[in-house]
């Protein structure tokens, strides 16, 4: 792909990383709607904390003209230049669990608006297997004008970034990549070949591609909605879960998976996207549903958790102090989406408790916006009945929780990550 101009829709967890990287080879101007976010990367800065600053200013440019490196706008006549647009915009599902494709919709719209003969379309955003071609190229063809595979392209490149995760950078994350002809597809593996150092796998069409995507995280999904069932069923006959997976870990193909929230831009959402495509051929999914329903419920079942180990206390459940340890939705990450300790403490509120939440990671402003929930800084000692650890922050680990806790108080540590000495673990 020569004279390559690479346009970003999207500068979130997955669009700035990937930006990024493609800066240190290619001009990329990276377009968000959101002002306040392209505010932020242009004065050298990621919130998100996927993109470390000194590495984020090294790539950053001041003028949209640019040989290489990166321009972060949210004006559309920015990224009128460019030759390949990669769309990264969230897909989440709504309260009844079903595919929002709106962000995908109106991101489409904003390429078709300046797309041009030869141009190349590549998705990102996780979907259903038929959402690139069935849904999203009659927005780019309707907008644009031009025809499909005649004037214009498209491809699909699943994202893989685990948000936090310091190790798994995006290049180190192997590339699976698609294109509407063999020729874009071998045209698409090459340009995401150049900047991802673990390499690349070119699927024989789109739909294969979305499939794999949709199906990682929804075996993920399985697989920890089966050992969350595990820990129901081993607290019921007193076996401590984590001693019961430590012996069989050790047998050479057992699958290292631990209980706990499932929630989440990805693992809590992608299974009911295969699930609703399914449903529309007339099949209904009952595994890949059944480890929702699991999964879903485990909040719930964490806050009733909590409460009987109070009331064997003789603690007064109704006004009593509960300490909650984590917002966001995985470790050591500011990412709050979807996540479902919000769940623990919603539940916890139903029951009549008085809940503080305290996340060094979580953004307090955003919090309040999604949830309408407050978070705290002020950890006083002996005020707490119940101390109630959801994410396995570092941060975390070193906390005097005897000291904050009444006289009798319960500790209940869901991700397995405290001492010995609490009351109960999932």
């Amino acid at each position: 792909m020569e004279n390559t101009k690479i346009a970003v829709i999207g500068l979130g967890y997955v669009g700035l990383p990937l930006a990024r990287l493609f800066a240190t080879k290619y001009p990329v101007i990276g377009f968000d709607i959101n002002e306040s976010r392209i505010a932020e990367l242009q004065n050298g800065h990621d919130s998100t904390l996927e993109v470390e600053d000194d590495v984020l200013r090294s790539v950053l440019k001041d003028n949209p003209k640019i040989d290489t490196g990166l321009y972060c706008s949210n004006e559309i006549e920015h990224i009128a230049d460019c030759t390949c647009y990669i769309v990264t915009v969230p897909t989440p599902v709504d309260k009844t669990n079903r595919p929002v494709l709106v962000p995908l919709f109106k991101a489409s719209e904003t390429v078709g608006k300046v797309l041009k003969k030869g141009d190349i379309v590549v998705f990102e955003s996780t979907v259903y297997p038929g959402v690139t071609e069935d849904e999203c190229v009659p927005v780019l063809e309707k907008v644009s004008g031009l025809k499909f595979n005649t004037d214009f392209f498209v491809g699909y490149s699943p994202e893989r970034i685990n948000p936090g995760d310091k190790k798994h950078t995006v290049e180190k994350i192997l590339k699976v990549t698609s294109g509407s002809t063999p020729e874009v597809g071998k045209a698409v593996d090459k340009l995401y070949a150049s900047v991802i150092a673990a390499g690349t796998h070119l699927a024989p069409t789109i739909k294969v591609a979305e499939a794999a995507k949709v199906i990682e995280n929804s075996q993920r999904d399985i697989n920890i909605a089966f050992v969350n069932e595990l820990a129901k069923i081993f607290n019921l006959m007193d076996i401590n879960t984590s001693d019961v997976l430590a012996a069989a870990s050790t047998k050479w193909n057992f699958l290292p998976f631990k209980p706990g929230l499932v929630g989440g831009h990805c693992i809590g959402v992608d299974p009911y996207y295969l699930a609703q495509k399914a449903q529309e051929y007339g099949y209904h999914p009952e595994i890949i549903l059944a480890g929702r329903r699991m999964n879903d419920t485990m909040g719930k079942y964490v806050a009733s958790e909590v409460v009987k180990l109070m009331i064997n206390k003789d603690i007064k459940v109704k006004n009593s102090n509960i300490l909650v340890l984590g917002i966001t939705f995985k470790e050591n990450c500011p990412d709050v989406r979807n996540t479902k300790a919000v769940d623990v403490i919603t539940n916890l509120m139903e029951f009549g408790a008085n809940v503080t939440i305290h996340d060094p990671w979580a953004a307090k402003e955003e919090v309040k916006h999604e949830y309408g929930l407050d978070l705290s800084d002020d950890l006083p000692v002996n005020n707490y009945d119940a101390i109630v650890l959801t994410v396995a922050h570092d941060k975390f680990i070193n906390l005097d929780l005897k000291g904050m806790l009444k006289n009798h108080g319960v500790i209940y540590d869901v991700k397995g990550i405290l001492p010995e000495n609490v009351d109960a673990r999932l």
